[in-house]
């Protein structure tokens, strides 16, 4: 993939967007991120996922506008239902996805993001919707990922008024987890990667899976599926490891099994 790197150690892939000058979205790109996220959502060797830019300008500074100039009414519907298919990629393998993002996150890029399960910035990083400034609005989930993560007021204050924020308002908002210095944000999401590594397979993702559930149905619905996860948890051997390492006060050794 020419403009996707995938690195894997001890169970951490970092997923490198690289297309230069500023990773803008192109089909080829969106086609290419979908399938990494696929392919690492089947493999066992992965617990946890880091997604990033390369380069220190960009994460993802928005979609290729060059590419999106001459497209009609139905191209564009088609680009954005792709761009769809790559944040339910991103959401729903079992893995956690931690965006850790180093610089532009507009548009596309921002939406991203958004369907990663946590968000670290790099206090350089501008991040925003600035898609009614070309006469379009945000097609690859921006209008309602947004919205259920930080609220109709800011979402419609991004959206509408088309205005990047700094990392630090960005935090302030919960648009992001947190804002760190520009030279440690890679280390930051590797040591939350490696919290996230240290605890049950099973259910780490199965815990992904019922925070997910719990924004697409009603609380009765989201109850009903949490105790289903719990019973299919409370089946596991890392349940039994867990529990007996905590009475015996030492470390438990995970298998995902």
């Amino acid at each position: 993939m020419p403009f996707v790197r995938i690195e894997v150690d001890d169970r951490l892939a970092v997923v490198t967007i690289d297309r230069p000058p500023v990773n803008a979205l192109n089909s080829a790109l969106i086609e290419e991120l979908t399938r990494a996220f696929l392919e690492i959502g089947a493999r066992k060797d992965v617990g946890c996922v880091i997604l990033t830019g390369a380069g220190e300008k960009a994460f993802v500074a928005g979609a290729d506008i060059a590419e999106m100039v001459d497209k009609g009414g139905l191209e564009m519907r088609r680009f954005s239902q792709a761009g769809h298919r790559l944040g339910e990629a991103i959401e729903t393998i079992p893995q956690p996805v931690i965006a850790a993002i180093n610089g532009y996150a507009l548009g596309g890029g921002c939406e991203i993001a958004l369907a990663c399960d946590l968000r670290l910035a790099s206090d350089r990083a501008r991040l925003g919707q600035p898609e009614v400034n070309l006469g379009i609005i945000p097609g690859f989930g921006g209008t309602q990922r947004l919205t259920r993560l930080v609220g109709a007021g800011w979402a419609s204050e991004l959206v509408l008024a088309g205005e990047p924020i700094d990392a630090a308002t960005a935090e302030r908002i919960g648009l992001v987890n947190r804002a760190v210095p520009h030279d440690t944000l890679m280390e930051e999401a590797r040591t939350v990667a490696r919290r996230i590594l240290s605890k049950g397979p099973r259910a780490v993702s199965l815990a992904k899976a019922a925070i997910h559930q719990a924004l697409e149905t009603s609380l009765s619905a989201g109850l009903a599926f949490e105790t289903e996860a719990f019973g299919l948890v409370g089946a596991t051997a890392d349940k039994t490891e867990g529990m007996r390492a905590f009475l015996e006060k030492r470390k438990p050794g995970f298998r995902g099994e």
